[in-house]
This record gives C-alpha cells, sequence and structure tokens, in this order.
C-alpha cells in the first residue's frame, strides 16, 4: 500500500459526541488526510460502538488503558505512517483548508520542521472567546527559539510536523500531568525551524470540563521549563534564559493569585524575583501587588 501524505491522531476520552464532529472536521478537508487514527484513552461511554457506526472504515480505532493524553497521543504518533503529522483533541475541529495550506507551507519551506496556525477559542456553546495569534508569540518564522521560551504556549489542533520532528525529538512527556504540550513544542523549537501561518484554521474549545486551572498546571508548566533550560544554555545569553524562567514563575503567580491560592503564589512570586535579571524585570515582579490588591478587595467584598 502506498504511505499516507497526511496523519491525523485524534486522543479521547468519554467525548463521543464531540469526538464524532472532529473527525467530521478532518474528513471534510480540502487536502484529504490518508490516514485517521482515533486513540481511545478507556472510554466508557459508547465511543467504540458510535464511531464504529458513523466512519467504518474511515478511521483507524485504537482502544487502550487509560494512560493519560500523553500516551494516547504517543502511541498514535508511533503508528501513523504519515508523511506529514498532525494532532486533533477530540473537543476541538478543523477549518476546511487546515491541512491544504499547512502542507504547502511545508513542502515551500523544506528547512522546516512544523508549521502552526492561529487559533480560534470557544465556549463549549461555541461562543467566541478570543483569537489566537500565534504571530504575537513568534514574530518570525525560523530559529524561534528564545521566542518560544518566553511563550510556549500550543494547541495541539494547530500544528503540522514532518515525520522527521517526531522521530528525532521524540513524542509527548508522559510525567506530566498538564502542560505536554508546551513542553513539546520547547523541544521542536530548540531543534526544528518553526514557521507560522497567519489564519485561522482551527477552533479550540475551551472550558467544557469545568475545571479552572489545577495546582499540577503551574508546578507543570515551570517545571518544563526548569528542565529544559539546561539542554540549551550553550545556545542562548544567560539574561534570556533567566529572564523566561522569571516569566513563567510571574505567570503561574498571577494566576495563583486570581484563584485565592495565596501561599502558592507567594512561593512563585519569591522565585520569579530571584531569578529576574534586571530591574525592570523585578518591576514586573511588583506589579502583582495590585493583582493581589484587588483581588483581596473583592472576596472581602463578598463577604
Amino acid at each position: 500500500m502506498t504511505a499516507p501524505v497526511i496523519s491525523v491522531v485524534i486522543a479521547t476520552l468519554n467525548r463521543r459526541r464531540l469526538v464524532t464532529e472532529a473527525i467530521r472536521s478532518v474528513l471534510a478537508q480540502t487536502q484529504p488526510v490518508e490516514e485517521i487514527i482515533v486513540i481511545d484513552d478507556g472510554s466508557t461511554d459508547g465511543t467504540e460502538e458510535t464511531l464504529t457506526r458513523v466512519f467504518g472504515s474511515h478511521i483507524r480505532y485504537v482502544w487502550q488503558d487509560n494512560a493519560g493524553v500523553s500516551a494516547a497521543r504517543n502511541n498514535g504518533l508511533a503508528m501513523a505512517g504519515g508523511r506529514f503529522l498532525t494532532l486533533l483533541d477530540s473537543d476541538d475541529r478543523w477549518h476546511p483548508d487546515k491541512t491544504r495550506l499547512q502542507k504547502a507551507w511545508l513542502d515551500d519551506h523544506p528547512g522546516y520542521g512544523m508549521v502552526v496556525c492561529d487559533v480560534a477559542r470557544v465556549t463549549q456553546d461555541g461562543h467566541p472567546i478570543d483569537t489566537l495569534h500565534r504571530r504575537n508569540a513568534i514574530p518570525e518564522d525560523g530559529e524561534v527559539l528564545r521566542w518560544v521560551l518566553r511563550d510556549p504556549t500550543l494547541v495541539p489542533a494547530s500544528v503540522m510536523f514532518r515525520r522527521e520532528v517526531f522521530e528525532s525529538t521524540g513524542g509527548f512527556d508522559t510525567r506530566l500531568s498538564t502542560g505536554e504540550d508546551l513542553e513539546f513544542h520547547l523541544r521542536v523549537a530548540r531543534d526544528w525551524k518553526i514557521g507560522v501561518i497567519e489564519l485561522v484554521l482551527a477552533t479550540a474549545m475551551r472550558g467544557h470540563d469545568g475545571l479552572s486551572a489545577s495546582a499540577s498546571t503551574y508546578s507543570d508548566y515551570v517545571l518544563a521549563l526548569e528542565r529544559f533550560i539546561p539542554t540549551v544554555e550553550d545556545r542562548l545569553p544567560a539574561e534570556q534564559l533567566a529572564s523566561a524562567v522569571s516569566l513563567a514563575y510571574r505567570r503561574s503567580a498571577r494566576g495563583l493569585i486570581l484563584e485565592a491560592r495565596w501561599k502558592e503564589a507567594l512561593q512563585f512570586v519569591k522565585r520569579a524575583w530571584s531569578r529576574a535579571p534586571s530591574l525592570g524585570e523585578r518591576l514586573q515582579v511588583l506589579r502583582l501587588a495590585p493583582i493581589a490588591a484587588r483581588r483581596l478587595g473583592s472576596a472581602w467584598r463578598r463577604r
């Protein structure tokens, strides 16, 4: 059989209705996706019966004992045969020209490993939240490590990468309960050139599980960055690395302040201050104080 040009890996868990719509968005691509691999991470809601009935041989369905989204993606990527690999979470959707435009971009840029696109973020009811403009975080194509260090946000639905990226860089870190996407993004940015298509080619749903950021969300973010920094100490100036780490601590502190988790927030504030490489960076840490004051005031008024 001829090897597929494009493969997609869709990890799912108890999202029978949502994953059905995700697959439909793949089948609607103007650039056909020859291999659709659905890795079911232990669903108990009848996902297998529904997908088999609706899609039949159009998909490759694989059930596994629950092992987490990283393990599911890794298993699917290891099975995939495409020259270009893509990901789609079961609550996200592709726009029809997504694979066509990204494949064409990579064909035109043979030295690049991955290309990303803008993402529309919506509520579970489909109401717009915002648009993630990747160019805001990655102002240039090519060697973008210094930019990704400062903002490693990655929506899996937005990417297309060459098979060689997975083979050389590896998959997702199964040790992380959250933040596995940004950790993967860091390693790809270290080893490969990355490009941006400034078009919204995917839609990502947010908040449908009704969960706020967990404690591990913040700790996993900084843990991933702290583990990564030693691998690039010879690539970037020490001040840039320290600034990226301080920024990660500062963002985590801000999120914890907004959730009124004061003890954890204070720890990150201290770490942000200690790693800040300049007066300007320390002033940014001090700007967390008014945010904390407003949060305390709001809590007091609700008493």
